[in-house]
């Protein structure tokens, strides 16, 4: 047990949160009925609330620390940005964060990728990549490109034009009648495969697929937009080796672009820098977010090659800028402790010493595969989704309705993990600082939360 709030102090955050706020992907009734965990503190891969229990942080905080919580030169580079300055508009000057921030990551982005957009969050990074690949073909005149190729089960944020590339009912199709139109592909979600086709066996036709809708429409679609590897929000859904390659070199052939959303794969999740680079995959347009701050600050990046922003310039009459902009865009201090993160992979060899903890993760999960309410435990590097199913053999789910994930995280959450379901999916994600004997820890907690909601026997 930590240091705790006085009850009265903890009481009345409970009484305010209930009173005025709204939370994200929450249903609001059950909250308003629920004895919430009020999160006051933080230190490395722990999460303390304000009755002193302390927890694994088992989902990076929604996917997106990474040195772990309270890191000392990420504080110190907030700190001492803010002595200068805290914030400056992008729009028609510029700042010193921003510039070398923009430096340091194209010399890791994929090569070609020469030109970073800054934004706030993934939604608003997607959006802008949707724009600039709309804008492009405006621009060289082929006026029919104004169509997105996406996949079914994708998560692209919740803007509209996100929105509209997405592919999770239960998200999305409230919103269907006032979303742009564009095309849908199969996803790669071999354990339930919407083809009713086996890997191997299948040669990736669910890409082939995709690939069929690029030579029939190819000249009305702007880009594809995917999730490289794994798709998240969809369930962790992991890609079969090549897809993602065969997809690039259709794309390539048929000059289509293609937009990667490595907004949650991005800085070492799949154990490389970035997803892409599993198979030597180089995007027209990349959108990173999450982990660019280690968890710090909200900042965004729509990176694109040369050839995306030669179509842009021209003289002031051709109106041919990117009207596109946001107030926070390039802030100093996010700015800042993204260009201290970036250190920290190169001082704590992050990328180096993932491989011992990616092995221990692969083990651990396939043992877990024997529990029968267990379908599939997945993951690429360090993000996995443990899929639960009523019965393994017929892979029969269980209904929404029951919240059979819910009921493991909250197990878990009594053991001292927080976890975070996809209905039935039940998302692990640590911080990649996390040690072997914590991640052990940690998969031993998730072993007995499911073992506990969901007995074998």
């Amino acid at each position: 047990m930590a240091d705790r709030l006085p009850k009265r102090r903890h009481d009345r955050l409970v009484a305010l949160d209930r009173r005025h706020l709204w939370h994200p992907f929450t249903q609001m009734k059950g909250w308003l009925e629920a004895d919430p965990v009020v999160i006051s503190e933080g230190s490395g891969i722990y999460l303390t609330d304000t009755r002193g229990n302390r927890y694994m942080d088992g989902i990076s905080s929604m996917w997106c620390n990474v040195h772990g919580h309270r890191k000392a030169e990420l504080d110190e580079a907030l700190l001492a940005q803010s002595r200068r300055i805290s914030h400056s508009t992008l729009l028609g000057f510029t700042n010193p964060p921003a510039a070398e921030l923009g430096a340091a990551l194209v010399r890791i982005l994929p090569s070609g990728l020469n030109r970073i957009f800054y934004s706030d969050n993934g939604s608003t990074a997607v959006e802008v990549a949707l724009k600039m690949a709309f804008q492009f073909w405006q621009h060289r005149g082929e006026r029919r490109r104004t169509k997105f190729l996406s996949l079914n089960q994708a998560y692209h944020g919740d803007t509209l034009g996100a929105v509209a590339v997405g592919g999770i009912d239960s998200f999305h199709s409230t919103f269907e009648p006032i979303l742009m139109k564009g095309f849908k592909g199969p996803s790669h979600y071999c354990y339930r495969c919407e083809l009713s086709l086996d890997y191997p066996q299948c040669g990736l036709a669910c890409a082939d697929r995709v690939i069929e809708m690029l030579e029939q429409h190819g000249d009305e679609i702007a880009a594809v937009i995917l999730e490289p590897l794994i798709q998240g929000a969809g369930g962790m859904i992991t890609a079969p080796p090549g897809h993602l390659r065969k997809i690039y070199e259709a794309c390539r052939r048929l000059d289509v672009l293609l937009i990667l959303d490595e907004i949650a794969t991005g800085f070492g999740r799949t154990g490389r820098m970035f997803a892409c680079e599993h198979e030597g995959v180089q995007p027209d347009i990349m959108c990173i977010s999450k982990g660019l701050t280690g968890g710090y600050l909200p900042l965004a990046v729509t990176a694109a090659t040369d050839r995306i922003f030669s179509a842009f310039l021209g003289e002031f009459r051709d109106l041919k800028t990117f009207f596109h902009g946001h107030t926070y865009t390039g802030n100093p201090l996010a700015c800042s402790v993204a260009l201290a993160s970036l250190k920290l992979y190169e001082q704590d060899r992050i990328l180096e010493n993932l491989q011992p903890k990616v092995t221990l993760f692969s083990e651990r999960l396939s043992r877990l595969s024997a529990h029968r309410h267990v379908g599939q435990a997945r993951h690429a590097g360090l993000m996995a989704g443990i899929e639960l199913v009523r019965d393994q053999k017929t892979r029969r789910p269980y209904d929404w309705e029951e919240a059979r994930g819910w009921a493991v995280c909250n197990e878990a959450l009594r053991k001292g993990l927080i976890l975070r379901p996809l209905g039935n999916v039940v998302v692990l994600m640590p911080p990649l600082c996390i040690n072997l004997e914590e991640l052990y820890t940690m998969l031993d907690i998730v072993e007995n939360a499911i073992e506990t909601a969901l007995p074998s026997s």
